[in-house]
């Protein structure tokens, strides 16, 4: 199959470019491959993909709330022209959303049925780009996920070793809940979802759930890391985008496929341990 893949080096492209090794891939990445330029439906329609695997988007939660222009022209305006030039080359076409299409007020997992009613930027702009591919394309596939990380790229796992190797103490909201999704993990369900050829809204992601202070206190347990993790509210973090209190998904339409990701600290002991052997080979 020969399948374009937008976002091709970030986190969960570079892990799906592993997984779709035996396709014809495409890599697509800036600077070559902006979503704000007008021409791109053109080029897509030009490279006559079968499937296109739209991973690519701003991802910066607080850039998007100081720019939400710039997160619409991205993650909006860039998806439905993807969704454009699929829908007129009829490629199949998979989108990566996010949890934050949700407000937090739910008690429980957010099914792919429950209102979305997102509290930012980046969310309604992820949003508006899941709208405009069901326009485009009804037989879509969008993948929802949740607190993503991986060997590549920036995340909140890499961020947490970091500040522990420099300093004896930090803090983490405890207000926020959640589930980890180890992105190695989610570009294989990615993978065997283009193969069953799913249509429609599905949720992936780690299983279980837990706050950021809890997320945090588990790396630095796996990693053997002595940090003092002190937990703080929301309004403490002075973060400038806001955040859903509760973003947990229910992968219950996912397991129906017979897929599922691991539990989460399982997903965070294997990403250790990648991790781990990618900087000793560096280092070597």
């Amino acid at each position: 199959m020969r399948i374009l893949l937008t976002g091709a080096n970030g986190q969960l492209g570079r892990e799906l470019q592993g997984v779709l090794n035996r396709e014809e891939v495409i890599s697509a990445d800036q600077p070559e491959f902006e979503l704000t330029d007008p021409t791109l439906p053109v080029r897509i329609a030009d490279l006559a993909p079968e499937a296109i695997i739209h991973a690519a988007s701003l991802t910066d939660v607080d850039a998007c709330e100081r720019d939400p222009a710039e997160a619409f022209r991205v993650n909006a305006q860039g998806t439905h022209r993807v969704a454009d030039a699929a829908a007129k080359v009829g490629a199949r076409l998979v989108y990566l959303s996010t949890d934050y299409v949700f407000d937090g007020a739910k008690a429980e997992p957010y099914t792919e049925s429950d209102p979305v009613n997102p509290l930012n930027a980046y969310g309604r702009s992820k949003l508006m780009g899941e709208q405009a591919v069901l326009a485009a394309c009804p037989t879509a596939l969008i993948v929802r996920t949740s607190w993503l990380y991986g060997v590549h790229g920036k995340n909140f796992v890499k961020t947490i070793l970091a500040l522990a190797a420099r300093q004896s103490e930090m803090q983490v909201v405890n207000d926020q809940r959640g589930s980890p999704t180890y992105a190695r993990e989610l570009a294989s369900v990615i993978g065997d979802l283009l193969r069953q050829k799913v249509q429609g809204i599905v949720h992936a992601g780690g299983e279980g759930e837990c706050t950021r202070y809890e997320f945090a206190q588990a790396i630095l347990d796996a990693a053997q890391i002595r940090c003092r993790n002190v937990p703080i509210t929301t309004p403490e973090s002075c973060r400038l985008a806001p955040r859903p209190a509760y973003s947990v998904l229910s992968t219950a339409r996912l397991q129906s496929y017979g897929l599922r990701l691991s539990p989460w600290r399982v997903g965070l002991k294997q990403f250790l341990q990648e991790y781990a052997a990618g900087q000793a080979a560096q280092a070597g």
